[in-house]
């Protein structure tokens, strides 16, 4: 029985062009943490030549960011973020998977547990009408940040957002549930009526693609040909990009304009890199997760920032607490914050 899909697994000509876009290659310099040696390990697992249990084969499943920057700059068009998640899918079964992930899926399982989470949290409440879109309001974003789902209608108040809407289901599809996640995206598509709307590149890209691109807008996207600000800032802001919603949806430009329309748009060197937080990542290997933020902190402090821009929950987080660690001035805020002027 095939582990990857084969048409996937052998698109990869072995060319090296991933190699300087992998943080992970960038870190350590050896061949096994980049694209193109993962992809060697995962051809090893599915002719049998190396066994599921084998310590690299399991190391690199987990070291990996799953940022997708390998994916603009492959001349063949290896989709490396499927061939990840199956991956992952066959590799962390059971006991292998991360201990630190389990309680995670398990809260945002089913659409009741959400709503729970998000219970005593003011985050936005409208109910659906006819023909209107459909803001997402996220799983964890609802708990962490609130604000940002209200800034959301804030800036436009046509976005409906019924508070039962369950998890999308990017969480399972990248660490292991494969199956599980790509459910969650379907029932979620069936319970949210017309486009629906998200300020979180990583749902995003996994509802696109699960549901059809035509169906998923970013916000950034979805407001970029109507938002204008009330008046022009003075603030210099910088953006940190969602490794999905760059490298998967090819989405980057729309915030950057949006941040010029307010304030002075600050170009950070490492704005289209990784963070670090990638998910679950900063959770399961906070370690690594760290290495990969130290240069990003690095410019953030030279630039002298007054605000850093985010457009996903987990970058929120990861820039917001490595900037209080560092003792900088620059302000973390969602972009959908930022619109509303908060």
């Amino acid at each position: 029985m095939s582990i990857f899909t084969p048409e996937l697994l052998d698109r990869c000509i072995s060319c090296g062009f991933c190699l300087p876009a992998c943080p992970t290659y960038g870190l350590t310099g050896v061949e096994t943490s980049s694209p193109r040696g993962r992809i060697n390990l995962m051809r090893a697992l599915e002719t049998g030549v190396l066994e599921d249990d084998d310590a690299t084969v399991l190391e690199e499943s987990s070291f990996c960011l799953g940022c997708r920057a390998c994916e603009p700059v492959c001349p063949a068009g290896v989709q490396y973020g499927a061939l990840l998640e199956e991956w992952r899918d066959h590799a962390w079964k059971g006991r292998r998977r991360p201990w630190r992930v389990r309680p995670l899926l398990w809260a945002v399982n089913r659409p009741w547990r959400v709503r729970l989470l998000g219970r005593f949290r003011r985050h936005a409440r409208a109910k659906p009408e006819a023909g209107t879109a459909t803001l997402m309001l996220g799983c964890f974003e609802r708990v962490l940040y609130p604000k940002v789902s209200r800034s959301a209608r804030a800036v436009d108040e046509g976005l409906c957002a019924p508070a039962g809407q369950g998890c999308c289901g990017a969480l399972h599809a990248h660490n292991g549930e494969l199956e599980r996640g790509q459910e969650l995206a379907r029932e979620l598509g069936d319970a949210l009526p017309g486009t629906i709307v998200t300020t979180s590149g990583g749902c995003a890209a996994h509802l696109a693609g699960v549901l059809g691109r035509e169906r998923v807008k970013e916000l950034s996207e979805w407001l970029h040909g109507t938002y204008a600000p009330p008046s022009r800032s003075a603030l210099r802001i910088g953006l940190q990009d969602s490794c999905h919603l760059r490298n998967g949806l090819g989405v980057w430009r729309e915030p950057r304009e949006l941040i010029a329309r307010f304030g002075e748009y600050v170009e950070l060197p490492s704005a289209a890199a990784c963070c670090g937080a990638a998910g679950t990542y900063a959770i399961v290997r906070p370690d690594d997760s760290a290495r990969v933020l130290d240069r990003h902190l690095d410019e953030i402090a030279e630039a002298d920032l007054d605000v850093l821009v985010v457009v996903n929950p987990g970058c929120y987080r990861q820039l917001e607490q490595g900037i209080k660690r560092r003792g900088l001035r620059t302000r973390v805020l969602h972009l959908a914050e930022l619109l509303a002027g908060e």
